[in-house]
């Protein structure tokens, strides 16, 4: 593969976009305890009794709002009734109506009370635009992708030509995936990446190259690359959940944007307290170990394996062989 491909960035949007959300709790904009209704109303989705409970905006970054996704709930589930978007397949309606879809789903629990990987940084998307008064992909344009230089990075592939042909798991070998597809209960549409009508899906829906995502994460790693200040970047790393919530497996909380590894004895990781984690359903996998000075960034076209599984580990240890032989050479 060329450093010039582009790929489809699945979950690897929610930093970029938490990233975002964060300049404007810089700027007193919005507070991170704001109920999401100061900004969105009408948005209220209620618990199994029928209680409509306060979500905050921490609760959405988090994912501990009790909002979900319908690939974690499967077909049958009430997500797949409503016809909400993952944000992964090309819907015919816009992001206002998907989270009003979203918020007639009912909570899997009380906010704050547990960890479940959700939508919510597509409703802080929504958030976004209400305040700012512009589209998400302007808003993340000018905050985050402009100013660090991340030139084919956004919503809407500028370069089609240049993105990759996308696979999915399958027996014997990978098999390509189509608008439609589905592996892991989560429905792909590749074209949404060349379809301007798309809505911006602030937990999915950009695309990018690997030297952009990784002038990012560099960023994250270090000191905020001049679009957040030092101190707002350490309150991100910082575990708000607990490792009991095995966010992504044992020994891992969540902070603002990513997973937090508390424990790394439990996950028998070679990286340090504090690591940042996480991946994209189209195949990729990331972690940031600020202890060791690591950014360590994986992009493929296969989904979901190079997300997890074998891969994922065997990368991770590559990473830390390498990285010890040099410190002992």
């Amino acid at each position: 593969m060329e450093a010039s491909l582009v790929f489809r960035l699945a979950s690897l949007t929610k930093p970029v976009v938490t990233a975002a959300a964060m300049h404007f709790v810089e700027t007193g904009v919005i507070r991170l305890s704001d109920p999401v209704t100061a900004t969105l109303p009408d948005f209220r989705p209620a618990l199994a009794d029928g209680s409509r409970p306060v979500i905050t905006l921490e609760h959405l970054l988090t994912h501990t709002s009790g909002l979900g996704y319908g690939f974690i709930e499967g077909p049958e589930g009430a997500y797949r009734r409503l016809g909400i978007s993952d944000g992964l397949d090309l819907v015919d309606f816009d992001l206002t109506e998907n989270i009003r879809r979203l918020g007639e789903a009912p909570l899997a629990f009380a906010p704050g009370s547990a960890w479940r990987y959700s939508l919510g940084i597509d409703v802080i998307g929504a958030v976004l635009e209400r305040v700012a008064g512009a589209p998400l992909q302007e808003i993340v344009a000018k905050h985050v992708t402009g100013p660090l230089g991340m030139a084919d990075t956004g919503f809407l592939a500028r370069a089609p030509e240049r993105l990759v042909k996308p696979y999915m798991d399958g027996i014997p070998e990978p098999e390509a995936m189509r608008d439609g597809s589905t592996t892991g209960n989560a429905i792909f549409s590749p074209s949404r990446a060349i379809t301007p009508s798309a809505y911006p899906s602030g937990g999915a829906g950009m695309v990018g190259t690997a030297d952009d995502m990784l002038r990012f994460f560099e960023a994250m790693r270090t000191d905020g690359g001049g679009i957040l200040k030092p101190e707002t970047l350490a309150d991100m790393r910082r575990d708000r959940i607990g490792a009991s919530a095995q966010s992504d497996g044992p020994g891992w909380g969540f902070g603002l944007g990513w997973a937090v590894l508390a424990d790394p004895a439990a996950d028998a990781s070679p990286q340090a307290p504090g690591t940042l984690q996480w991946g994209g359903a189209y195949g990729h996998n990331w972690f940031i170990d600020p202890a060791n000075g690591l950014t360590v960034l994986t992009l493929t076209n296969t989904a979901l394996e190079g997300m997890w599984g074998q891969f994922k580990t065997d990368i991770r240890k590559a990473a830390y062989a390498d990285f010890v032989g040099t410190l002992a050479a």
